[in-house]
């Protein structure tokens, strides 16, 4: 019996080691730009997971196996239209995915900007995007991460996430800092799947705009939450993928992008399938745009060659 109870211990201590998910929050105490109020987080699960109302941003972590690292990580932001997070459609699975490929990968669940405890919504999934950059950084040695090497990577809204910390890695607002904030915000390579780019009303994607800068903005708030009109030739290389039947994301936000990250001569790539629409994820059953995953793998070994 003993011995059965030891082979059970060293079984699952094997299962913890070769399949390690870490949780961390973003922040200690209070999140910046947040009151506390009591709100609760709500998570419903209709086939994807949906959590709204997020007060407690975290990443999760999850680390592939010590004998298939690369050194190479991948910070997700799950899309949602900055109202919800397809936490696992456009997070886990993805995190467990880069995983079989020796990658990090690592979910971010950003704090929304609809949530009534917030007291700059604007700015705040900007802000919880540049600490998971931060933060990834901060534990690259202890998760055998080349710091030079981490990505983003978003869907849709997390898409236009992606691009905004990709542009704006440097933006600062007012608020008490620690050791992480020394850490750069830039990413070193973008994924941008069927990502909203621009807020200007030919490409818009009119939810996500208002949901985060709301529907009276000014033409300044447009323009700084269009990346499409921030990128220079020192936004990370980017790999973009849109299907020309989205009816939900125009595909003219990858072409804006890839125009402008062309223009500031940044390396960039685009893959444009005729169907798949919006929201395909994986894209298995949907055509040629399952096939997407091997592309953006053989894209990743170039980043930084």
């Amino acid at each position: 019996m003993k011995k059965l109870l030891l082979a059970l211990s060293l079984t699952m201590i094997s299962i913890l080691v070769n399949a390690q998910e870490i949780i961390l929050p973003l922040w200690e105490g209070t999140p910046p730009l947040q009151k506390d109020m009591g709100l609760e987080e709500k998570a419903v699960e209709e086939g994807i997971i949906r959590i709204e109302n997020v007060q407690i941003p975290q990443i999760e972590v999850f680390l592939p196996s010590k004998q298939m690292r690369t050194g190479q990580a991948v910070v997700i932001f799950p899309g949602g239209g900055y109202h919800i997070l397809a936490y696992d459609w456009e997070g886990r699975d993805f995190a467990k995915w880069l995983n079989t490929q020796g990658i990090v990968g690592i979910v971010v669940k950003y704090r929304l900007p609809d949530s009534k405890s917030l007291t700059d919504a604007k700015e705040v999934p900007l802000l919880d995007a540049q600490r998971a950059v931060r933060l990834v950084r901060h534990h690259a040695e202890e998760w055998k991460i080349e710091p030079a090497n981490i990505g983003v990577m978003g869907f849709s809204a997390g898409g236009h996430l992606a691009s905004t910390v990709s542009t704006q890695y440097a933006h600062e607002v007012e608020r008490s800092k620690d050791a992480v904030d020394a850490l750069s915000a830039r990413p070193d390579f973008s994924i941008l799947a069927y990502p909203v780019i621009s807020f200007r009303d030919a490409s818009a994607h009119s939810g996500s705009r208002k949901n985060l800068i709301g529907a009276d903005a000014s033409q300044e708030l447009i323009d700084r939450f269009s990346s499409e009109l921030n990128v220079t030739a020192e936004t990370p290389p980017t790999f973009l993928v849109h299907a020309q039947d989205d009816g939900g994301v125009p595909i003219e936000n990858s072409f804006l992008y890839y125009k402008a990250l062309n223009a500031n001569k940044v390396p960039a790539s685009l893959h444009i399938y005729p169907k798949g629409g919006h929201g395909f994820g994986f894209g298995l059953g949907k055509g040629p745009v399952d096939g997407w995953r091997e592309v953006l793998l053989d894209w990743m070994k170039t980043v930084g060659q």
